[in-house]
């Protein structure tokens, strides 16, 4: 077969291997290529080919009839530079394929299947539309327990995995869905300053105006590569980093990729998605934090002991130590709601300030003090006084202090926003709720978290009195545009119910 010559295309496709043939390339008309094909490309060596979907090109521009151009992510992963030749030819469909329509007439998969469509996936022999195949299928069908349990064991071991050579590594994850919940950043230096093992990867966010990642980059580097981390928990016993810079369970990413866009919240994804990561991460002990509400993720207190059961299940037989906790998920947690406001919130608890948001220190104190009690020498029952005394000691501060400087401090840390409104109370009374859902969007409406000092300050929260014209919340954004869409959303969706005082 003619050989093209390799491009590289400026475009990032996230999470999917993309090729670019030219409409007038004699191997379009001859090979029978169309757009949306896969196919496998070649250097002419021993090594496996790289398969991507095929996007056909009419400007030469982007590539002439001679070339082949490859998006960001599949260059990287060809390694081979401008100009190499090459070949392609039509790749045969992923052997899991049968197994994925045995999951959409609603049949039960084994072990071996979720392996083969983990490995399938991780080589990028799916195509987005077959992963969300996948994903659908799973969601309507549902997923038993076992099912739940094989697809975490394959997301693990299609990646790389960290060893910390310790025996009690511990960490937390809270499901989401609850504004300003930013516990995490309390709990590492409290825990680490007790001395437990502590590492810990956390997302960015994706539907929410700040993950735990985001939220700490307000303070120092997040980036950093697994021999870094391994530095600074070997002196610190603990950091807050993002996890994407290393390879754990990267199924996980590329499932997550596409089904955010698809709103999809199979509880068995998200399971197995949480696990998988932890697992990898070489967690030996894990809190899992659930949040109940109306206004939450999970709704009621039946469906989350329900999932409590499934955690559990899948963690007793991964060799996971795990513990579920029920939380209030009624309302946001903290006043901040946004990375620069997040962060203020959390160094006032570690500061031990009296306008310190009290639910945030409670909460924060309530699960370090569970994962304290990990630690076979403190007695079941005493993990809160332990975690509020290394709190009020200044202890925590300091050991936060430390892992940023080891991470390395911002030293430009960004400022709350420029542009400021309060949104007031129409009526005198009490706040009778607070709707997460409602906050999180006019928060990102407000910018955030890529503004990093976007987002929503509350003053009032379930349970207190306010007077007509007193502020709920003020809003904050960077741009005039972001800060008009906020205010408008505000307006038109109210996210606090006053009611008459009792």
């Amino acid at each position: 077969m003619t050989p093209l010559s390799l491009k590289p295309v400026a475009i990032d496709t996230y999470k999917e291997n993309v090729a670019y043939l030219h409409r007038d390339c004699p191997l379009y008309h001859s090979e029978g290529f169309q757009a949306l094909n896969k196919i496998e490309i070649r250097d002419g060596s021993e090594r496996p080919p790289v398969v991507a979907v095929l996007n056909i090109v009419d400007d030469a521009s982007i590539v002439s009839p001679e070339e082949l151009g490859l998006s960001e992510q599949t260059f990287l992963q060809f390694g081979m530079e401008a100009g190499s030749p090459v070949t392609i030819g039509h790749a045969a469909p992923p052997v899991s394929i049968p197994a994925v329509h045995a999951k959409i007439g609603g049949e039960p998969l084994q072990q071996s299947d979720y392996l083969q469509i983990c490995e399938d996936i991780v080589n990028n022999r799916y195509s987005k539309i077959e992963i969300a195949a996948f994903l659908v299928a799973c969601a309507e069908s549902g997923m038993e327990r076992d099912e739940i349990l094989y697809l975490t064991e394959a997301m693990v071991e299609t990646g790389d995995r960290l060893d910390w050579g310790e025996p009690l590594v511990v960490d937390k994850h809270c499901i989401g869905g609850i504004p300003g919940n930013r516990t995490t950043m309390l709990v590492v230096p409290i825990v680490a300053a007790h001395g437990m093992l502590m590492p810990k990867t956390s997302s960015r966010a994706i539907t929410s105006p700040a993950g735990t990642a985001d939220t700490m980059e307000v303070l120092a580097r997040v980036n950093l590569e697994p021999h870094e981390l391994k530095e600074i928990a070997r002196h610190h016993r603990g950091f807050i980093a993002w996890g994407g810079t290393a390879n754990l369970s990267p199924v996980d990413d590329i499932l997550i990729s596409v089904e955010r866009p698809l709103a999809l919240d199979s509880k068995g994804q998200m399971i197995a998605s949480i696990l998988s990561k932890k697992i990898a991460a070489g967690s030996t002990h894990l809190l899992i934090d659930i949040p109940v509400g109306p206004t939450a993720k999970v709704k009621s207190q039946s469906e989350a002991m329900k999932l409590r059961k499934l955690f559990e299940y899948v963690g007793d037989r991964t060799q996971l130590e795990l513990e579920v906790v029920i939380t209030d998920g009624s309302q946001p947690i903290g006043n901040g709601v946004g990375p620069v406001l997040e962060v203020q919130d959390v160094l006032k608890v570690l500061k031990n300030e009296p306008t310190a948001p009290e639910d945030l220190r409670h909460k924060a104190l309530l699960l370090a003090g569970r994962i304290l009690e990990f630690d076979p020498d403190v007695r079941g029952g005493e993990g809160y006084r332990l975690a509020r005394d290394l709190l009020d000691s200044g202890r925590a501060w300091e050991r936060m202090q430390a892992i940023i400087e080891a991470q390395g401090r911002n030293p430009d840390p960004p400022q709350p926003a420029r542009h400021t409104r309060d949104v007031v109370a129409d009526r005198s009374g009490v706040v009778k709720a607070i709707d997460n859902l409602l906050i999180a969007r006019t928060a990102r409406l407000a910018g955030a978290p890529l503004d990093k000092g976007a987002g929503l300050y509350l003053h009032r929260k379930v349970g207190e009195r306010v007077k007509k014209g007193e502020p709920l919340f003020t809003i904050y954004a960077e741009y005039p545009a972001d800060f008009q869409f906020a205010n408008d959303f505000a307006d038109s969706h109210p996210a606090y119910t006053i009611g008459d005082a009792q």
